[in-house]
């Protein structure tokens, strides 16, 4: 009896560290730290705002809209560059709500500060579209550049790649 408590221990455990949040997190550098503790915060803290703003597509975008920068610059390795916020705005009306969201990848996010700028988000994200169900969401890479300007950060710069 105690050899079959020993097995069904080991049983269980093995399942519950198979199972481990560990395993659903990727880190983009092995043993990233982040410089500064509290700019990492903040930055994990407006990425999850903006795109909550993305993924639900409040009333005219003001949201979503309100945190790029007037002078953005948009690379998307598959769409191109693009640098009119209202044209940014106006595609992902027409494209992305209703149809797509984001999802990222837990633990990817790196935050650098750049002096006297902001700061360089860099991580690794999903974008699920309904409209195409059977669709295997790929990892795609990204790169958020933020100002900090008069206590407001800005969107500046937006690097995706898929």
């Amino acid at each position: 009896m105690k050899a079959f408590r020993f097995i069904v221990y080991i049983f269980i455990t093995t399942i519950l560290l198979s199972c481990s949040t560990k395993k659903n997190t990727y880190k983009l550098t092995k043993n990233y730290i982040p410089d500064d503790p509290a700019l990492y915060d903040t930055i994990i803290n407006l990425d999850k705002a903006f795109f909550d703003a993305y993924n639900n597509c409040d009333k005219n975008l003001n949201t979503y809209s309100s945190f790029y920068s007037d002078s953005i610059e948009f690379f998307h390795d598959n769409g191109g560059f693009m640098n009119s916020k209202q044209e940014i705005v106006a595609g992902t009306k027409k494209y992305v709500c209703g149809k797509v969201t984001r999802e990222l990848v837990k633990g990817s996010i790196e935050v650098y500060p750049i002096k006297d700028y902001g700061a360089i988000e860099i991580g690794l994200h999903k974008f699920h579209n309904k409209e195409e169900p059977n669709n295997i969401a790929k990892v795609g890479r990204f790169t958020i550049i933020w100002k900090k300007e008069n206590n407001e950060w800005k969107i500046t710069k937006v690097i995706s790649l898929h």
